[in-house]
């Protein structure tokens, strides 16, 4: 039996559209990110979808995509359950700068192995900074709370959760939507696809696009398909690699 599952990046937030960095600021959609939800909805509706639960991060322009998705298919009562583990990657000191002012300051070469680097942590926040998530009050009771994190630091919270939450519902055979970000959706692609370090530092996962797996019983992939024509999907792929102007060889930071 095949399963589905269908990721979705949340649409995009306000400080998406200034360029910052983002990480566990909790920020607002932007309009543009709150149409995006919509026709995100409209599209997985046009093709037939219908799900048996969905599953979000705790950040508002993730939780706010998802309700604004599932208004627009008319699916409200669809059981939600919201974990940490779906969080967008933690990028410590650098949250709330401007790509490319930050560019400008540390070099394209740094910022680049910041923000794609698999194993490269950014500068981590000290313990007592007023972000830093031991200081907020949704995450009590969780241990280990980061200060910054690398991909794969992420995907060690995203593999947890895929073994905990994930795939338990798939073995029940339930169609499951995840609402998420983009670098806790890229950790998700590299443990479902097996990527390789380099192929996962190429792959980008626009906003606001459906994205299907169909599984096997083993969790194989079978096939993945955007919900998008091809030129949509180049157009959307090409904005998130040129967030920022400065470029080092033949990536965008």
């Amino acid at each position: 039996m095949k399963r589905a599952l269908v990721l979705v990046r949340h649409g995009q937030s306000t400080w998406n559209l200034e360029n910052r960095f983002t990480g566990w600021i909790d920020v607002p959609l932007s309009e543009h990110g709150k149409q995006e939800a919509r026709d995100a909805g409209t599209l997985l509706c046009e093709a037939g979808y219908a799900f048996d639960v969905a599953l979000t991060s705790c950040l508002e322009r993730a939780t706010h995509t998802l309700e604004l998705l599932l208004e627009e298919m008319g699916c409200g009562a669809v059981p939600i359950i919201q974990d940490w583990r779906l969080n967008e990657r933690h990028y410590g000191a650098l949250q709330g700068l401007n790509k490319r002012e930050t560019a400008e300051k540390h070099g394209a070469q740094q910022v680049l192995e910041w923000r794609r680097g698999f194993s490269v942590r950014p500068p981590e926040l000290a313990d007592d900074h007023p972000t830093h998530p031991r200081n907020d009050s949704l995450y009590s009771g969780v241990p280990n709370l980061p200060g910054a994190e690398s991909l794969a630091d992420t995907l060690i919270r995203v593999r947890a959760w895929w073994q905990e939450a994930m795939a338990p519902l798939l073995c029940a055979n339930q169609c499951a939507l995840v609402v998420a970000h983009g670098n806790s959706l890229r950790a998700l692609a590299k443990l479902l696809e097996h990527l390789s370090e380099d192929e996962i530092l190429e792959f980008n996962i626009p906003t606001g696009i459906p994205m299907v797996y169909r599984l096997n019983e083993n969790f194989a992939v079978l096939n993945r398909q955007f919900l998008a024509d091809d030129t949509k999907l180049k157009a959307a792929v090409d904005e998130v690699r040129n967030q920022a102007s400065a470029k080092q060889g033949n990536h965008s930071i």
